[in-house]
C-alpha cells in the first residue's frame, strides 16, 4: 500500500513539474530568449521597411526605427525576419515571430486571428498611372486591370471597388513587382499607400498618382501581436511615451518629409 502511494505521489510531482515546464515554453519568445523578439516584416515597402541594396543589406525605415525605439524603451533585442507581406499573420500564428511591424492595418477581418496596438501612422491609398493614361480617380478604373499587393488592404479596397465597376484585379506579392508590371503595360494602375508611392512618383516622370477618397479609421497602421499577448500592452504604453516626447514627430520627419 505504501508503495502504491509513494508511486502515486512521485506520479502528481512528476505532472506537476512537467505542467509548469509547460508554462514556462508557452511564456518564451520565438527566439527562446525571454529578452530576445522576433519581428516579422515585409521589406518591400519603402519608405517604411525596405533594403538600400546600394548602400548596404541592411533593413531601414520607419517601421525599422521605430522597432528599435520600441525595444529600447522596453529592454528586448529585436531580430527581424523578411517575409511576403501575405504570410506575416500566419508567422505570428505558428510562433515564427513574437510581433509584426510592417505598416499593418488592424483591419476587423485580421483582427479575428491576431492581436494590434493602437495606430501609430495613418496614410491614404493613391492610384499610380502613367501620365498618359487619362487616369485621375476611381471611376476611371472603369474597364481596367488593377495590381494590388497581396494580402494587403489595398487588395480589399479594389475588390470592393469591383463591386460597383468593371474592374480586373490582379496580385502581386511586392510592391516592386507592381511597378514594373504597371511601366510594362500588364497593369493599366496600381493602388499602394501614399507615403510609398511618393517615392516611385519622385523617380519615374511617366507616373502620375491620385489619392483615393478613404475612411482615417480603416487607414492607420498598427503593431501586430498573437492573440492574449503582453506584448500588446507593453508596446502600446511604449508607443504613448514615443508620442508625447516628440519621437514619433521625428520619425515621420525623417522619413517622410524628404531626409531620405
Amino acid at each position: 500500500m505504501k508503495k502504491l502511494l509513494s508511486l502515486l505521489l512521485l506520479l502528481i510531482v512528476s505532472t506537476t513539474l512537467a505542467a509548469c515546464g509547460a508554462g514556462e515554453e508557452n511564456a518564451e519568445t520565438a527566439s527562446g530568449d525571454p529578452k530576445k523578439l522576433i519581428m516579422g516584416t515585409s521589406a518591400d515597402y519603402k519608405p517604411f521597411e525596405y533594403v538600400d541594396t546600394a548602400n548596404s543589406d541592411e533593413f531601414i525605415g520607419y517601421d525599422i526605427d521605430l522597432a528599435h525605439l520600441l525595444a529600447d524603451e522596453l529592454g528586448y533585442e529585436i531580430e527581424i525576419k523578411d517575409m511576403e507581406f501575405s504570410g506575416l499573420i500566419s508567422a505570428l500564428k505558428t510562433g515564427q515571430v513574437d510581433f509584426v511591424l510592417s505598416a499593418m492595418t488592424p483591419t476587423p477581418e485580421r483582427q479575428k486571428n491576431v492581436d494590434f496596438s493602437d495606430v501609430y501612422y495613418t496614410a491614404k491609398d493613391m492610384i499610380i498611372s502613367t501620365k498618359e493614361s487619362g487616369i485621375q480617380s476611381e471611376k476611371d478604373l472603369d474597364g481596367k486591370t488593377v495590381g494590388v499587393q497581396l494580402g494587403s488592404i489595398q487588395q480589399d479596397a479594389a475588390e470592393e471597388l469591383s463591386t460597383s465597376i468593371q474592374l480586373k484585379v490582379e496580385t502581386r506579392d511586392r510592391i516592386p513587382e507592381l511597378i514594373q508590371d504597371l511601366q510594362n503595360g500588364r497593369f493599366d494602375a496600381i493602388i499602394i499607400e501614399n507615403t510609398v508611392a511618393n517615392g516611385y512618383l519622385d523617380k519615374n516622370d511617366e507616373l502620375q498618382g491620385n489619392t483615393m477618397d478613404v475612411n482615417e479609421e480603416d487607414a492607420g497602421s498598427a503593431v501586430a501581436f498573437p492573440k492574449d499577448s503582453e506584448l500588446t500592452s507593453e508596446f502600446n504604453d511604449a508607443l504613448k511615451k514615443l508620442e508625447e516626447n516628440g519621437e514619433l514627430d521625428k520619425l515621420a520627419e525623417k522619413w517622410f518629409d524628404g531626409e531620405q
